[in-house]
């Protein structure tokens, strides 16, 4: 796929110049990126995951350039600021800095209000390689659609190479709305296809995403590649429950069962079912309520606004306010403790381009029941890690629950089999998968004026 060089022509001269000058040459395998822009325009990989706009995108953009910097590659992430009080700059990892773009107001802004300020972001980006030689970044990777359409416009300017992951796709999520749920609008799938169509090459987390991609956008099969997301197995790792129980102020007993949701509280991840399959779990067995806890941990995100109190009204409506537990969004080490606490964690979303919590869980040994839909069903290994659910009905999660908190050899079973499953993935796996991409979207004719 060619880009259209635009003003692009000086740059590009000056850019292989330099490589030239640095000792490099323009084979494939000797096209190595030294610096990358990394476009994360609506939300910042500062914030705390769970909160707002926040999730696995923002892990996704922190593990990914920390892996890239310890691969000698320097990443610059371009956000925008959302306080007046944000420094220009800010020190990620050693080698990745953190750019806050001013452009729009200094608040938290909806997704459907930022096409507006494309232009003025898109200058951001522009003015910190104007204060350097033309060619300081040798390749710009967006990631979702709002900073596709900046990097489209970054790209042709520079007459460099476009990466773009998608993270999530409108026309895969307008296909399995929740119920009451706001479609994705029309916008933004005009401008996914015009981001798929001018993006050198597209990085796609699953074969699923990369099918979705070329069947639903029309992007050219040779230029998609597909590289699994990681998990940081330093800290998602296996600990002693009682003791996470214990830091986390929960009950320690061996009997007590713990089912956990992570994420955002909004309808596409469905956090309701995991209540009704805990009403259903009750009925079935009363004595069950003295040995249970069911935690919510995350905040209220998207069309979840609207209703910030849903399931606290959900849960006292079912008549299980005394077992459920509202938390807000954990740090990574607090996380893992409630992974390890856990009997069992439910991912009953709706979509899901991939699912990392699903892998952090698993990191820690912890088995999951899932949603047998998108990504998820690479992430979690179904019978083996976990069990993965096809069915919207509360009653099918519960069954399966059940099944893991009344068989302890099953439980161990699948415990050592998350265990497994995740290991294979790791983020410095991702990273070189990535790189490999650069590397091919860096190739001369890729990206020949």
């Amino acid at each position: 796929m060619q880009l259209v060089a635009g003003e692009g022509g000086p740059y590009r001269a000056r850019r292989e110049s330099d490589r030239r000058h640095a000792g490099h040459t323009t084979s494939p395998a000797a096209c190595r990126p030294r610096r990358v822009a990394m476009l994360s325009m609506h939300t910042s990989p500062l914030e705390q995951p769970g909160i707002g706009d926040a999730g696995g995108l923002n892990v996704y953009v922190v593990e990914l350039s920390r892996q890239l910097a310890e691969l000698g590659i320097e990443v610059e992430v371009f956000t925008r600021a959302t306080r007046s009080t944000l420094p220009p700059t800010a020190e990620l990892h050693p080698g990745v800095t953190v750019r806050h773009v001013a452009a729009g107001p200094f608040e938290e802004m909806g997704r459907t209000e930022l096409p507006a300020w494309f232009c003025a972001f898109t200058a951001g980006v522009l003015r910190v390689e104007a204060a350097h030689e033309p060619g300081w970044f040798d390749l710009i990777h967006s990631h979702y659609w709002l900073s596709g359409q900046v990097g489209r416009n970054v790209a042709r300017r520079w007459g460099a190479p476009l990466v773009h992951t998608a993270h999530t796709l409108a026309k895969v999520k307008n296909r399995s709305l929740a119920a009451g749920d706001r479609p994705e609008p029309p916008e933004r799938v005009r401008g996914e296809q015009e981001v798929a169509a001018a993006a050198t090459r597209l990085v796609a987390s699953t074969s699923e995403e990369a099918r979705h991609l070329v069947e639903l956008y029309g992007a050219d099969p040779a230029a998609v590649d597909v590289v699994a997301p990681g998990v940081d197995l330093s800290v998602f790792r296996p600990g002693e429950a009682a003791q996470a129980r214990r830091r986390l102020g929960l009950p320690t007993s061996p009997d007590h069962h713990l089912l956990l949701f992570v994420g955002r509280i909004q309808p596409l991840k469905a956090p309701e079912m995991l209540l009704y399959a805990a009403a259903e779990l009750l009925l079935r067995d009363p004595g069950l309520r003295e040995r249970l806890t069911v935690a919510v941990v995350g905040g209220p995100s998207g069309s979840g606004l609207d209703r910030p109190d849903a399931l606290v009204k959900l849960a006292a409506d079912l008549g299980i306010s005394d077992v459920v537990l509202f938390r807000p969004p954990a740090p990574q080490p607090e996380l893992a403790d409630w992974y390890r606490a856990a009997t069992a964690l439910v991912v009953p979303s709706h979509s899901e381009s991939f699912g990392l919590v699903a892998l952090e869980a698993q990191a820690c040994g912890t088995p999951v029941v899932a949603a047998a839909v998108g990504g998820l069903r690479t992430a979690v290994a179904d019978g083996t890690s976990g069990i993965l659910i096809a069915s919207r009905d509360p009653a099918a999660y519960a069954e399966a629950l059940s099944r893991i908190l009344s068989s302890p050899g099953y439980r161990r079973r699948l415990s050592a089999g998350a265990l497994a499953h995740a290991a294979s993935f790791g983020w410095s796996a991702t990273a070189r998968g990535v790189l490999a991409t650069y590397l091919q979207a860096l190739r001369p004719a890729a990206v020949a004026v």
